[in-house]
């Protein structure tokens, strides 16, 4: 706890001096904590890019990843889902940062594609092809609970901001909610569902969801080519956007006023959620579409940098880095530099210099499986947003005031002091003298 106290005092006093020196029109800074990408891949990779040049960082081998099928585990393991190309069984395969094949593998009852772990990295889910939702403990690999989701095969996973519900959509339309705590307890009698919400025509294809708990907003796309809104009160949705074609992916911004979704003809879509009432929206959403960078369909999308860069691949390999505010492309990484993707997922690691070399290791010195420590060469200098830089000038200012009332409490006190001593020294010297007196 000291060493964390000292490094953000350390943070912000370096982050007060850039500010210094810096305006908001344009600002740029040099972040101690860079994304970086992961892709995943049917044939058998999973590749980690620095999305800032575009380079490959390390490659690790071993899985061959259904879509959804890649998660971090408490940033210090990478999970991945793998379906044996022989047998057709299906495992999850386990990596450290500083080897390129899996350390440990864990058998799994199905072919299972979608994955995700809870924040402590204490317990991963799999979706499995028979609708069933697989509990396993970390790191033992033990399976706690099998659980019934649904009817048909389960297509993605997504756990809320807080940590309490895990949501699961399906090759059956239907979206199952379950609390957290009922999948970890392997005592649980209830195997239902809090909630199931029914509304889509066809395969969901990714959730997500914004704060608030179970009153946050509860958004999810389909084969269908709508984007649905929830909330947990209700079974039926609020209200539907209707797309052009299949939407495989969505994702909203950190302020929850826009949507991004990608879209089965190669377009990304964005839609503005703070501009229109809700009976707008229950009309139909507006939305605009960024220039076609995609020839194939888009299958995964990750939003990095704070949400002000947006990173989307395609089935035809395409991998694009988008700057959100412009809606234009940064970068663009081919197939032959990339491979095909099956999922991306971002990573946020610690950025270091040192001596121009890249690497990517773990410090062993922290309990556990160890502090991620991403290091990066170059000139790194990611946006930081606006309200960001407001919050940490309102901070600075507050510690300054508080600073300066220390001080004069202190020199208040240390006046005190000073006057209580020469009064008993005058009390000291006056009974002195009146000792010789007398």
């Amino acid at each position: 706890m000291q060493n964390a106290s000292i490094y953000v005092q350390n943070s912000v006093s370096r982050e007060s001096q850039l500010l210094s020196k810096t305006n908001f029109q344009g600002l740029k800074m040099a972040s101690s904590f860079l994304d970086i990408v992961l892709t995943s891949s049917p044939d058998g990779q999973i590749t980690a890019y620095d999305p800032y040049s575009g380079s490959t960082l390390v490659k690790f081998n071993g899985s061959r990843t259904p879509r959804k099928g890649l998660t971090l585990i408490d940033k210090k393991l990478i999970a991945a889902s793998h379906v044996s190309s022989d047998t057709g069984l299906g495992s999850v395969n386990l990596y450290n940062w500083w080897s390129s094949t899996p350390f440990h593998q864990l058998p799994m009852p199905e072919p299972v594609a979608p994955i995700v772990a809870t924040r402590d990295g204490s317990y991963l889910f799999a979706g499995g092809v028979s609708g069933q939702i697989h509990s396993i403990s970390i790191p033992s690999g033990d399976i706690i609970l099998s659980v019934a989701a649904h009817t048909k095969a389960i297509t993605c996973l997504e756990i809320n901001p807080d940590g309490s519900l895990l949501l699961s959509g399906s090759d059956d339309g239907t979206i199952s909610v379950f609390p957290i705590h009922q999948l970890v307890d392997s005592s649980s009698s209830k195997n239902s569902p809090l909630q199931r919400l029914i509304g889509h025509e066809s395969s969901v294809t990714a959730i997500t969801t914004g704060t608030g708990g179970c009153n946050g907003t509860i958004i999810s796309c389909s084969l269908d080519c709508t984007c649905k809104f929830w909330s947990l009160m209700q079974k039926k949705p609020l209200y539907t956007v209707t797309f052009p074609c299949t939407i495989w992916e969505v994702k909203m911004d950190s302020l929850e006023s826009e949507i991004y979704t990608a879209g089965s003809d190669g377009l990304v879509y964005k839609c503005a959620l703070n501009t229109t009432s809700r009976n707008r929206m229950k009309q139909g959403l507006e939305f605009v579409t960024w220039k076609r960078q995609h020839d194939g369909a888009i299958t995964s999308m990750v939003t990095i940098n704070w949400g002000l860069n947006l990173v989307t691949a395609s089935e035809d390999g395409n991998l694009c880095f988008w700057d959100v505010g412009r809606g234009e492309t940064i970068r663009v990484l081919d197939q032959q530099q990339t491979g095909n993707i099956s999922h991306l997922m971002a990573v946020t690691g610690q950025s270091h210099h040192h001596g121009g070399a890249t690497v990517a290791r773990m410090d062993e010195n922290v309990a556990g499986f160890g502090r991620l420590d991403m290091r990066f060469s170059g000139n790194k200098k990611p946006y930081i947003p606006i309200t960001e830089i407001m919050e940490m000038e309102e901070q600075l200012a507050v510690s300054v005031v508080d600073r300066k009332r220390a001080v004069d409490t202190l020199e208040l006190a240390i006046g005190g002091y000073e006057r209580l001593l020469k009064l008993i020294l005058k009390e000291v010297q006056g009974g002195g003298s009146n000792s010789k007196q007398s």
